[in-house]
């Protein structure tokens, strides 16, 4: 039995808080196993003035990541849901998706004050279309602006006066700690999660099987349920982690209730609708959803961006 085991992680604060987590529930599930963890810096760590979506999108915080897992030299990597491209390289897959933590956006602003009561124009930071389209489309008069780099990185821009306030994922917010400094979480009415936002993926090699049965325990049904949907629906449209798209999936009970939103990146149009169905049909109401999203107009707004197939071509 292998007694070694090395996780690839990003080596933001949030990356290793979540590897820290990941290691320290398996050495409590399995003791005599020594884990430790392995940073490599991704493409996406290394642009920091460009924003995101013209560098690319897909896999920006993962191909780094793969190629060590494909060449052996970690044996799971632990990433953030929401930037996990939903095409895996031959040899790799998404072995676990973690318990959901808060899905939300969290609105953080200099004086505490709400989003409904910021100024007229006020520069709010944020490197992500799908939140600039959202609020854009319910403050048009907000200015934007583009905000990268770590999350104590963020917040220090904000305390240094270049932003009246920035949005960033509520769950990694409360991961560090740093839940005092949330003035308002977003509902999902105002600002539609990211796709498997608030959410931790295990990848690992398919052949794998002592540590895909290793880390098998990671994985909650019903979280997996909810972000599977959500991932079948970005894979029809075929976007990456940056473009403006949205989804988010709740379970009652074996229903699954799942929305979603494409949006121009202005916020003047915005095509939004839900589904609900067995949760045993998770991905395929994904794809039902995507369908009836691309008929609804989203195609005229991504096919601008990218190049997607037409509704009824997938």
């Amino acid at each position: 039995m292998q007694k070694k085991i090395v996780i690839g992680t990003r080596g933001s604060k949030l990356a290793l808080w979540q590897a820290e987590w990941v290691k320290s529930e398996i050495e409590k599930r399995h003791p005599g196993i020594e884990v430790s963890l392995e940073k490599i810096k991704t493409t996406g760590d290394k642009i920091l003035d460009v924003p995101l979506a013209k560098v690319g999108g897909k896999g920006l915080f993962v191909k780094e990541i793969e190629e060590a897992l494909l060449e052996g030299r970690v044996h799971l990597a632990v990433h953030s849901m929401k930037d996990v491209p939903t095409i895996f390289p031959d040899g790799l897959h998404l072995r676990c998706i973690t318990h959901r933590e808060d899905p939300r956006d969290a609105l953080i602003s200099r004086g505490n004050v709400k989003l409904s009561g910021l100024p007229k124009g006020a520069r709010i930071g944020t490197s992500s279309l799908r939140r600039q389209a959202q609020l854009l489309r319910i403050r048009p008069d907000f200015d934007i602006l583009q905000l990268r780099g770590n999350l104590d990185t963020r917040l220090k821009k904000l305390d240094n006066g270049g932003f009246d306030a920035i949005i960033l994922a509520g769950a990694g917010v409360k991961r560090l700690g740093w839940q005092d400094r949330i003035t308002e979480l977003l509902s999902p009415e105002i600002s539609l999660p990211a796709i498997g936002q608030g959410a931790l993926g295990i990848e690992t090699r398919t052949g794998d099987e002592h540590i895909n049965g290793l880390v098998a325990f990671f994985d909650d049904p019903e979280t997996s349920c909810a972000v599977r949907a959500e991932r079948a629906l970005l894979k029809r449209l075929e976007g990456g982690c940056q473009v403006p798209i949205a989804a988010y999936g709740a379970l009652e009970g074996d229903t699954l209730r799942l929305t979603g939103l494409v949006a121009s990146t202005d916020g003047k149009t915005v095509v939004k609708d839900a589904v609900s169905g067995p949760k045993d049909r998770a991905e395929a109401l994904g794809v039902e959803l995507a369908e009836r999203l691309l008929k609804m107009g989203a195609y005229d707004i991504l096919k601008d961006l990218y190049e997607v197939k037409p509704p009824g071509g997938a």
